[in-house]
């Protein structure tokens, strides 16, 4: 389950800093400083939104886990990845160039919007991780549950569980060292 979160951190953080990057050779309506500035604090409330939206709905699923089963179908990491990644990749390229166009208006804002947004996915896997390693167990989400990348929208009505050994993802979604 934290694969799918951690998905879409880079394909957001890498072309949000490029974006910022961009935008910091445009001098920009506002000017530069203003716009670094505030693409700074941007990024700040942007991560933490990101970050905390619905870990309520997170936390409880993760609470009434039951262990996976036989029938239960769950994808390899390199699977959910690409797939979340090829769902997105119109959304993604669009966000980069409304953030690199904006850059014309509020330089580096938009990117650093971006990348913040990136980064509090970033920090939600990171918080998932914590939880299994904590309750010694990887969260999953059936496949034919997940709708469009979403770990907790409306179709999941609950997560699996199995040993922290199965499957090739680490706790918090990252790859497994071999």
């Amino acid at each position: 389950m934290a694969v799918i979160v951690r998905a879409g951190a880079a394909p957001m953080w890498w072309p949000g800093l490029l974006a910022a990057a961009i935008g910091a050779l445009v001098p920009g309506l506002t000017g530069r400083r203003i716009g670094l500035l505030s693409g700074a604090a941007l990024f700040l409330i942007t991560a933490a939104v990101v970050a905390l939206v619905r870990s309520r709905r997170y936390a409880e699923l993760a609470g009434g886990a039951t262990r996976a089963g036989r029938s239960d179908f769950l994808q390899d990491r390199a699977v959910t990845v690409r797939n979340w990644r090829r769902g997105h990749r119109w959304w993604l390229l669009g966000a980069f160039l409304v953030a690199v166009a904006s850059a014309f208006l509020l330089p580096g804002a938009g990117g650093m919007v971006l990348a913040g947004a990136g980064a509090g996915l970033w920090i939600k896997a990171v918080r998932i991780g914590r939880r299994e390693h904590r309750d010694d167990a990887l969260y999953w989400v059936r496949t034919d549950w997940v709708e469009r990348g979403r770990p907790a929208g409306k179709r999941v009505k609950g997560y699996r569980t199995t040993g922290p050994v199965a499957g090739d993802a680490a706790p918090g979604g990252a790859r497994r060292r071999r």
